[in-house]
């Protein structure tokens, strides 16, 4: 499959899920990215347009696989939630299937204490 098409039906998946979820002060948003070699993972308030916590696997040197690196991710991302008061959040996927590193990252932030 051409990667500019892969690319280009991400991002209207993305779109049209970006149009549905929206963070608020009370629920705010998580979004993933996931890239070839890393995922990164950021709390937003939408309403505000601020970041109020974010994570990822950058400087993980662990010789442990990507779904193992994007639990620690969402086990970081969840604790750190909870220490500044979310315990509530909407999951923007980002466009990418649930499936492997996005599903992991998700289980562990709930693990975490985080409802989505």
């Amino acid at each position: 499959m051409d990667t500019k098409y892969k690319t280009a039906k991400r991002l209207r998946a993305h779109k049209r899920i970006r149009s549905q979820v929206i963070g608020t002060e009370s629920r705010p948003r998580l979004s993933v990215y996931r890239s070839n070699q890393y995922i990164y993972a950021q709390i937003i308030n939408d309403d505000k347009a601020i970041t109020l916590t974010a994570a990822s696997d950058i400087g993980n040197s662990d010789k442990i696989n990507k779904v193992e690196r994007s639990k620690l991710v969402g086990k970081k991302l969840g604790e750190a939630a909870i220490k500044a008061g979310i315990n509530t959040v909407v999951y923007d996927r980002g466009g990418f299937s649930y499936a492997g590193r996005v599903k992991a990252l998700a289980e562990a932030a709930r693990e975490a204490g985080l409802k989505f």
